[in-house]
């Protein structure tokens, strides 16, 4: 049987009615904004640990002496679990109800956090930042799942709305709760917090939520589609990862994005065979549905590679202390907080279009913005970016949100939801390789002859990549015993040349940021949403 059959077969036609509102709850159990409280509560220590991670990134670097690319990994190998993963996970939801698979990943994702805060090395915080990335795909997906099952057709999109405000609240949040943990407390700290969050999120779990299954579910599973398709997610986000280290024209790095293409054309052969598809091909004949999965990619490029660097623009250049660069995010926050509601309610009466559009613009007029910061801009200057930023985010986080799953069917959820945050991930781990690449690039080519520009002692070519390492994050490699005056001047010239790096890198972003503007015009609102309300509990 094909997957066209099977999509027929699994229609919103085919599902349970819809309902005015959601099944009667016995208390608690089943309530739909309890519902919301519950799932926001797990959902907020994922979106955290996206962006707590950069404003403890030096502080890991210094206490156990690792390098820029051990840092790049704390966060990439984080993203490359969760974008392997999450649609399978989403499919697992799906299966076995979205209930079990939120809990079981709320306890995973606490439990490897603790053992990050215990790590003492580098590559056990690399190793639970990847376990971390499994379990926390596990929940973000049933997290939708419950909301579209939970919430009638009428208050889905606010409910997104809020569930949208609390991801970007959490993720433009993590520096500056990052940054009181760090300086009061300990980097380590940044992790523990995550045990007693996820204690009551699992206590929350199970005494409110209800599982809720569509009446076409799935009922088994397409083992060889999941194989290609990991495998072939893992070779992307690999590659991408690997690029700036091995170099865009090395043999490895064409070798894994060629085992990519044949893995995503393997799986899309298979998918088209199998009686239930992972994923039905069908989905993405949903032009809004496709657009809405872009629109992700292309936003978190823009998003998460850009304050990557910026982190360390406040911390190495203006050498503030990880509260105070925290809460010089804080515009950033508070506009995402803001705007997320707001937005919801805007995209129901208006739809997605115009606010996607309209976000995605403001946040290329914020990154070319950033993109001329200085080493000795102000405050004020500062603030004005990073608020224009948080108000052009706001709208893609909850419009593609709704877009992509509310254009699935029902018994999809899980594997929309899946396909929302991998989008997002592969973004993420995009955004810091190309934009890392571009900063990495942009120094190599600058810092030699700044350094001799500056009258600088010649260094060999072991020492200028070692500097360069130390530029890449704007910190000054400066010799203990240094001279004052010639610290000064090498100070200088690595700022400048972090500063140049960075101005190149957010240009690119913003470049990203204006072809979105474009994709967010092929959206509309979800066909399928009403088929959310009224899925009977199991």
């Amino acid at each position: 049987m094909t997957s066209q059959t099977t999509v027929d077969k699994t229609g919103p036609a085919d599902e349970a009615p819809a309902a005015s509102g959601p099944a009667p709850a016995e208390g608690l159990r089943g309530h739909p904004w309890f519902t919301l409280i519950t799932v926001a509560v797990g959902v907020m220590m994922v979106a955290l640990d996206g962006t707590i991670v950069a404003i403890a990134n030096p502080a890991i670097q210094k206490d156990l002496g690792a390098t820029f690319a051990d840092v790049q990994w704390i966060t990439n190998g984080y993203f490359l679990a969760l974008a392997v993963t999450l649609i399978t996970a989403g499919k697992l939801g799906d299966r076995f109800g979205h209930r079990q698979t939120f809990l079981i990943g709320v306890v995973g994702f606490a439990a490897a956090s603790g053992a990050i805060g215990l790590s003492d090395s580098i590559a056990f915080v690399v190793v639970f930042r990847v376990l971390q990335g499994l379990f926390g795909a596990l929940l973000m997906p049933a997290a939708l799942g419950l909301l579209r099952a939970t919430f009638p057709a009428e208050k889905l999109n606010m409910a997104i709305g809020i569930w949208g405000m609390v991801i970007g609240a959490s993720t433009a949040g993590g520096p500056i709760l990052g940054g009181v943990l760090v300086e009061h407390v300990s980097w380590q700290s940044v992790f523990f917090i995550n045990v007693p969050v996820g204690i009551l999120a699992v206590v929350l779990g199970a005494v409110i939520l209800t599982d809720h299954r569509a009446k076409n579910a799935p009922r088994s599973f397409d083992l060889l589609g999941i194989g290609l398709l990991s495998g072939a997610m893992f070779c992307l986000v690999w590659a991408l990862i690997k690029a700036p280290a091995w170099g865009w024209g090395d043999v490895l790095t064409w070798s894994f994005l060629g085992i990519s293409v044949l893995g995503f054309g393997l799986f899309a052969f298979w998918e088209n065979r199998v009686r239930e598809p992972l994923i039905p091909l069908a989905l993405f004949r949903s032009v809004p549905l496709s657009a809405g999965v872009v629109l992700m990619v292309l936003m978190a490029i823009a998003f998460m590679g850009g304050l990557f660097f910026v982190t360390f623009y406040l911390q190495n250049v203006h050498g503030m202390s990880p509260i105070d660069a925290g809460l010089h995010l804080l515009p950033l926050t508070g506009m995402m907080i803001v705007g997320s509601p707001l937005a919801g309610a805007m995209i129901s009466k208006t739809g997605p279009r115009v606010p996607l559009a309209g976000g995605m613009a403001f946040t290329a007029v914020a990154m070319f913005g950033i993109s001329t910061l200085e080493t000795d801009t102000g405050s004020g200057l500062m603030s004005i970016w990073f608020a224009l930023l948080g108000l052009g985010l706001a709208p893609v986080m909850v419009g593609a949100t709704e877009v992509i799953v509310g254009n699935a069917p029902m018994e999809l959820s899980g594997v929309a939801g899946g396909l929302q945050q991998a989008a997002m991930q592969i973004g993420g781990s995009l955004g810091t390789a190309v934009l890392g690449a571009v900063m990495a690039s942009k120094v190599d080519n600058d810092l030699a002859g700044n350094w001799a520009d500056a009258g600088l002692p010649k260094l060999s070519p072991a020492e200028l990549d070692q500097a360069a390492e130390a530029v890449q994050v704007g910190a000054p490699p400066v010799a203990p015993g240094t001279p004052p005056e010639i610290a000064a001047k090498i100070t200088d010239v690595a700022h400048d040349t972090f500063i140049s790096g960075m101005s190149l890198a957010s240009l690119v972003a913003a470049g990203v940021a204006v072809v979105a503007v474009f994709v967010a015009f092929l959206t509309k609102r979800g066909a399928n949403a009403e088929a959310g309300a009224g899925v009977g509990h199991i």
